[in-house]
């Protein structure tokens, strides 16, 4: 077999994308990552081992896949973009334990799709380099499937990765915070500097580690409700949490009424703001809500 040099290395990216007459697409958010130390660094924190399944989302020319595929059991990638299809044949093409499927992620059936094609029941985990534009779809997108991920690690833009692991009254903390630690421990492994690709986006970007959290003290009657509470809680920045209770659920007299009751029964001031409740409180908040019935 002909030895050829790492796909992610400058070298070797710029030769296929010379040779494919390849330029990163911006409405796909293409960045192509040439940097084989932080790729190394990525697989480490997935953890992957060779017993793991790998989900891969937009492996681009393949820079990531490769390492995965040295480490994993079988890796199964999502590529949106057609053309890149025979890149990534070619690519790939010294390894036996690669799928790449030209689907879209967000309408992809992933659990069918798991079944059919990463049979064993494996430790299934998700890597990938996710385009900026669409980083929130698919990370919420993952964390309703019902497949169980032991983990998900991510590389997204730095400020959203901030965002998800902001912690109560500071300025990067709101719904999503909440909503993804409700169910999940989050954590910035390390950062990945804007130079690291090409062509070199505006941004630095961050990867991300998402672990479910088995053990919760308290939980919400209804995860799909909970967002929805959540988001209508930080609906207005500047507001209340008075206020935007009073804009999610009305105003009428007696709805004011069992509002006051339940920030009574979670010892919770109506003039305090949503980005001053921690994630407990929001859930203990939501149940109340729930129990006294304005929340079904």
């Amino acid at each position: 077999m002909t030895e050829y040099p790492a796909i992610a290395s400058p070298a070797r990216t710029q030769a296929i994308l010379n040779r494919y007459r390849l330029s990163a697409k911006k409405s796909l958010g293409q960045n192509f990552l040439v940097d084989l130390n932080i790729l190394t660094k990525i697989v480490e924190a997935a953890k992957i081992k060779k017993t793991d399944d790998v989900i891969e989302i937009g492996p681009g020319i393949g820079g990531l896949t490769e390492q995965l595929a040295q480490s994993a059991h079988q890796v199964l990638g999502f590529e949106i973009d057609q053309n890149l299809l025979p890149v990534l044949k070619e690519t790939l093409a010294p390894y036996d334990n690669i799928q790449i499927l030209n689907q879209d992620i967000l309408k992809a059936n992933l659990p069918k799709i798991v079944a059919e094609l990463l049979p064993g029941d494996r430790p299934l985990k998700v890597v990938a380099n996710l385009p900026y534009y669409i980083t929130t779809p698919i990370v919420m997108n993952l964390l309703a499937s019902p497949l169980h991920f032991e983990s998900i690690v991510v590389m997204m833009q730095k400020e959203v990765a901030e965002r998800l692991t902001a912690s109560p009254s500071t300025k990067a903390y709101g719904s999503l915070s909440v909503i993804v630690q409700e169910m999940n421990q989050v954590d910035i492994s390390f950062i990945v500097p804007k130079t690291a690709f090409i062509p070199q986006p505006k941004v630095d970007s961050a990867i991300v580690r998402l672990t479910k959290r088995e053990n919760r003290s308290v939980k919400p009657f209804d995860e799909k409700r909970f967002a929805g509470f959540v988001r209508g809680c930080f609906m207005h920045q500047r507001k209340t949490l008075w206020n935007n209770l009073l804009g999610f659920f009305g105003k009428a007299d007696d709805t004011k009424e069992t509002i006051t009751k339940v920030l009574n029964s979670v010892q919770i001031n109506p003039t305090d703001r949503a980005e001053q409740l921690t994630v407990t409180q929001f859930v203990q908040l939501c149940n109340a809500c729930h129990d006294n019935g304005i929340l079904s």
